[in-house]
């Protein structure tokens, strides 16, 4: 098999490939190990290539399984594999090697996945970009100086790029859309629950976190789910089991639905990008050609709930991390273990209260109830997954005086006075500005999914965002299918790839 033939497949078109006898699995790594080598100096998508560990992998293969052979990436964040470091995207972690494999990794495991590498994320995931300090920033394929998204950014980049069909991906606060969306490439985030986060890990992130994947097609999606999904003793949430399995709706009538959507910014003094919003009526109109009802709607919430709701507990959730690197290193943390932003944000959630955050709670409910009223009319929300197209790299970062200002801060420790005032409502609103959409589903929990949909002039993707009804993957996986056939996406690629 050629370079060029390789990367023309999905992930179930390798492992079919690999059943029939026309490849083997340790031909498939090494034309994925050279086209690592090639590009990810340019990419920075791979930050730990493990190579070694994909040929022991490849000798262990089962010939039942079902992924038989195919290449695949782990996201350097949440996701322990036995033996490998777990660095999080942060420098005080570098010594850290992962004791377990979590129940993701061992089902990928068993579904006969090739582990070759951990893909670059932002440190602990906090940014809708893949920017951190420890490991550099991940580039585009599309065009290196621009954005992958975040924090699902390296493997993102890697699929997009061609190096792998398909890769592990994250999402707290739109961490699989954000990445897909910037990437050309489709992503779905499962209802919470659907995926257990075990054994290490119970929640995080109050319930927004779920595990996932990027891919380049509807099927392969839809079948890492299959494998991947299932409660597991321990885990939190419980979630009803599809009546049958996703790859089986792949191609299956959706009905005519009915589907409400907007190009209204949520926070409504900031407005949309004309490319993203010529996303959304290019899908409009698609979905009508294809015969769903579509109607425009207002915003279904009120923009303080990202404040009240999100914030609160995003940063306290940060000090809890803070406080468990601090138990790993067995000292107290220093300022300079973790980058500046994160050290802020971690001190800004102990200035936060148990009852701020019992409050956040409490709209978060009101959220999720505001949504199933929605719902109860429409079968899906349309939206821009982003506000703007991809950013340039390091277009949200700190701007000089803001440095100057956080080095006071360090240095005073006067953190406290903060909450509150309209700095923090400033730099959240500078973060909800750019992805003012995609933190409603993990407030709620409901499964939301990334299409691509449209290419700026400077050739840039753009991704439409779909929100569902909790539990109904199902569905969302016909319409995505219906969507890719009436609108494929899958064989346009980067240049670079």
């Amino acid at each position: 098999m050629t370079t060029a033939e390789y990367i023309q497949y999905d992930a179930m078109g390798l492992a079919e490939l690999v059943r029939q006898g026309e490849v083997t699995p340790r031909e498939l790594l090494e034309i994925a190990r050279k086209l690592a080598e090639n590009l990810n100096p340019k990419l920075n998508a791979i930050i730990h290539p493990l190579y070694e560990e994909g040929y022991k992998m490849v000798d262990e293969l089962s010939a039942e399984a079902p992924l038989r052979g195919v290449p695949f990436l782990l996201k350097d964040l949440g996701l322990d594999w036995a033996g490998t470091p777990l660095r999080s995207g942060n420098k005080a972690y570098f010594k850290y090697v992962s004791s377990v494999d979590s129940y993701y990794v061992e089902r990928c495991r068993k579904a006969g996945l090739v582990f070759f590498g951990k893909t670059n994320t932002p440190e602990f995931g906090l940014t809708p970009f893949t920017e951190p300090t420890a490991f550099g920033p991940a580039r585009n394929p599309w065009n290196l100086d621009y954005s992958t998204g975040g924090s699902s950014g390296g493997s993102a980049a890697a699929v997009a790029a061609g190096i792998v069909p398909a890769a592990t991906a994250s999402d707290g606060g739109g961490s699989i859309r954000i990445p897909a969306s910037c990437c050309g490439l489709f992503g779905l985030k499962p209802t919470r629950g659907r995926i257990s986060l075990g054994p290490l890990v119970g929640q995080a992130w109050g319930g927004a976190v779920v595990n996932g994947s990027v891919t380049r097609t509807v099927r392969d999606s839809a079948l890492l789910l299959d494998l991947l999904n299932g409660y597991t003793p321990g885990d939190p949430f419980v979630v009803q089991a599809p009546e049958r399995p996703y790859l089986q709706e792949v191609g299956t009538a959706t009905g005519k639905l009915r589907i409400g959507f907007t190009t209204q910014h949520p926070l409504s003094w900031h407005k949309v990008d004309v490319d993203c919003v010529r996303a959304v009526e290019k899908a409009a109109r698609l979905l009508l050609s294809l015969g769903h009802e579509v109607e425009e709607v207002p915003v279904p919430f009120e923009p303080e709930i990202f404040l009240e709701a999100f914030m609160p507990v995003y940063m306290g959730e940060t000090s809890s991390t803070i406080r468990h690197l601090s138990k790993w290193l067995g000292r107290p943390i220093q300022k300079d273990d973790v980058e500046p932003n994160t050290w802020l944000v971690a001190k800004l959630g102990e200035a936060y209260s148990a009852a701020d955050y019992a409050h956040a709670m409490y709209k978060w409910n009101e959220l999720s109830r505001t949504m199933a009223t929605f719902h109860q009319q429409y079968d899906l929300f349309l939206t821009p997954v982003m506000a703007r197209p991809p950013i340039r790299i390091g277009e949200l970062q700190n701007t000089n005086t803001e440095n100057f200002l956080l080095k006071i801060l360090q240095t005073t420790g006067g953190y406290s006075f903060l909450k509150g005032s309209k700095i923090i409502e400033q730099v959240a609103e500078r973060t909800f500005s750019y992805i003012p959409y995609t933190t409603m589903a993990n407030i709620t929990g409901q499964p939301s999914m990334a299409v691509p949909m449209h290419w700026t002039e400077k050739n840039l993707p753009i991704g439409v965002m779909f929100t569902g009804r909790m539990g109904e993957e199902d569905l969302m996986f016909r319409l995505a299918a219906q969507l890719e056939q009436a609108h494929p996406w899958a064989d346009r690629r980067p240049a670079l790839g």
